[in-house]
C-alpha cells in the first residue's frame, strides 16, 4: 500500500460522482469534515473484521440490513429504533435454529448516497439532475433542490453521528436483553397469519431459553445477554466524504474509514480502473462488493486480489444480487472459480435489487415470493458447490410500511400506496423481515447439517 493515499482516488476514472457547482465550497465542507471526530474507531472495525473471519470459516452468519436510503425528513429516534429491533429478531431466530453467532451489521448511519442509472431526470417537461440521496441533494423537484449542496454532507455526518449514539445505547444499554427479543417474537408468531409455520421455532426458542434460566443462566446473572455488538455500514459512493473520514490508526498505523465499520462498492463502481475500487483498497475496514449478472469470473478474480490482496479472513464480503431467475445462471460457475482459486470470502446474498418491478399501479415493487426464492435457489446453489453461504443482505425498515408485495400479511399492487413512504427503493417491513428470518432459518439450519455430516464423513 506504499503507493496508496485517501487522496489516490482523485486520479482515477470516476462514476456515479455528483458534480458540485462550486469547488471552492465543496473543498471547505470537505475540510471540515476532516477535522471532525471519527464516527466509528478502529477497534470496532477490526473486532468485526475478527467476527466476519469466523463467518468465513463457516462457523457463523452475517445479517446485513437497513433502509434502501437514508433521509432528514424520516430521520427520528423511533425509526432507528424499530429497524434495530427487527434485526435483533431476525438475529435471535437465524442464531437459534443454526447454532452458530450472527453476525449484525446495519445499513444505517451513513446510507445517504445512490447510484442512479440516469444523470438526469424529466418531470412535466423539466429536466433537473437526478436525486442521488441526501447526503448531495433533494428529492424535491424544484428549484435549487436538486444542485449538489456540501453542506448536506455536513448535515449527513451530524445525523450519522446522533444515529451511531442511540444505536451503541440500544445495544448494550438493556434493550438488546434476549428474553425481551424473544417476547417481541413470540408476538409475532401469535399474530401472524403464517403462526403455525413459525410455532415450532418459536417453541424450542423459549425451551432452551427457560433450561437456561433454570441453570442460573439468564441477563441478570450473565451480562452478555444483556447487550449486543451491532456494527454499521454502507455504500462508499461519495468518496470526498468517505476521504475527509479517513484517518491514520495511532495504535496499527493503518487506515480506517472512520464513517462506518463496514463499507462497499456498487454494482455499478466496480470498475478494476476506477476511482471506488482504487479508495477501498487501501482502507483496513472489513470491506464488500456487489457481484451482478454481468460480473465474469475472472474480472471477479482479479476484483478479489485488488481487494484483498492478503487472502485475509474477514476482510472481503461478495453480495450477490441475480435475481431469483439469474441465479442457476450465474452464481454457480463463480462458486467454482473462487473455490478452485482459494480465495478466503464471504459469500453474502441480496435478494432484493435483481428482483425489483413495476406493480400495476406504477409503483415499484419487490414481490416477497421472489425475493424468498432467490434466497433458496442461493442456499441451494452453495450446497451444490460445496461453498458456504454466509450471509444475507437486506433493505428493510421496521415501520408498517406497504412497499414490498406479498408475504403472510398478503399485501397486493392495489395496497402497496397505503403507506408506501421509500425515499428510493421498495424494503420489506418488520412483518415480512421476520418472516424471511424463519425461512432463512431453516435454510442455513439444514446446510450447517449438510457441512457437519461431510465433516464427519471425511474424518
Amino acid at each position: 500500500m506504499t503507493n496508496w493515499k485517501p487522496d489516490s482516488w482523485r486520479n482515477f476514472p470516476k462514476v456515479q460522482m455528483p458534480q458540485y457547482p462550486d469547488a471552492a465550497t465543496l473543498a471547505e465542507a470537505e475540510s471540515r469534515l476532516s477535522n471532525y471526530p471519527p464516527l466509528v474507531f478502529a477497534g470496532e472495525a477490526r473486532r468485526l473484521k475478527e467476527q466476519l473471519a469466523n463467518v468465513a470459516a463457516g462457523n457463523g452468519f452475517l445479517l446485513q440490513g437497513g433502509d434502501c436510503a437514508e433521509s432528514f425528513a424520516e430521520f427520528h429516534p423511533n425509526n432507528i429504533r424499530d429497524t434495530f429491533r427487527v434485526m435483533l429478531q431476525m438475529a435471535v431466530v437465524m442464531t437459534f435454529a443454526a447454532s452458530c453467532p450472527v453476525v449484525k451489521v446495519g445499513r444505517m448511519a451513513g446510507q445517504f448516497a445512490k447510484p442512479r442509472s440516469s444523470d438526469t431526470e424529466i418531470s412535466g417537461g423539466i429536466e433537473m439532475p437526478s436525486y442521488r440521496g441526501d447526503i448531495i441533494n433533494s428529492i424535491r423537484f424544484e428549484g435549487d433542490a436538486r444542485q449538489p449542496n456540501p453542506e448536506r454532507m455536513v448535515q449527513a455526518y451530524s445525523q450519522a453521528a446522533a444515529t451511531l449514539n442511540l444505536l451503541r445505547a440500544f445495544a448494550q444499554g438493556g434493550y438488546a436483553n434476549l428474553m425481551s427479543v424473544h417476547r417481541w417474537n413470540l408476538a409475532f408468531v401469535e399474530d401472524s397469519p403464517a403462526s403455525e409455520k413459525y410455532e415450532e421455532l418459536a417453541e424450542q426458542i423459549g425451551k432452551a431459553l427457560e433450561f437456561m434460566q433454570a441453570c442460573g443462566i439468564d441477563p441478570d446473572s450473565v451480562t452478555q445477554l444483556q447487550g449486543t455488538d451491532f456494527y454499521t455500514s454502507h455504500e462508499a459512493l461519495l468518496l470526498g466524504y468517505e476521504q475527509a473520514l479517513t484517518r491514520v490508526d495511532s495504535t496499527s498505523g493503518d487506515w480506517y474509514d472512520t464513517s462506518a465499520h463496514l463499507l462497499w462498492i456498487g454494482d455499478r463502481t466496480r470498475q478494476l480502473d476506477g476511482a471506488h475500487v482504487e479508495f477501498m483498497r487501501g482502507i483496513s475496514n472489513p470491506i464488500a462488493c456487489k457481484v451482478g449478472p454481468t460480473t465474469k469470473a475472472d474480472e471477479l478474480l482479479k476484483l478479489i486480489d485488488a481487494l484483498n490482496p492478503a487472502n485475509e479472513a474477514g476482510r472481503l464480503t461478495l453480495i450477490t444480487r441475480f435475481g431469483a431467475d439469474g441465479v442457476e445462471k450465474h452464481l454457480p460457475n463463480l462458486l467454482r472459480t473462487v473455490k478452485r482459486e482459494g480465495k478466503n470470502i464471504i459469500w453474502s446474498c441480496d435478494p432484493m435489487h435483481g428482483n425489483t418491478v413495476k406493480a400495476s399501479t406504477g409503483f415499484k415493487t419487490r414481490p416477497f415470493e421472489r425475493v424468498l426464492r432467490e434466497v433458496r435457489n442461493v442456499f441451494a446453489a452453495h450446497r451444490a458447490e460445496g461453498s458456504y453461504a454466509g450471509g444475507i443482505h437486506l433493505e428493510l425498515t421496521g415501520q408498517n410500511v406497504t412497499e414490498c408485495t406479498g408475504g403472510a400479511i398478503d399485501i397486493t399492487d392495489e395496497t402497496l400506496g397505503s403507506r408506501y413512504h421509500t425515499h428510493c427503493d421498495p424494503r420489506l417491513n418488520a412483518s415480512q423481515s421476520i418472516e424471511l428470518a424463519f425461512e432463512v432459518a431453516e435454510a442455513l439450519k439444514d446446510e450447517r447439517r449438510a457441512i457437519a455430516n461431510a465433516q464427519a464423513s471425511a474424518g
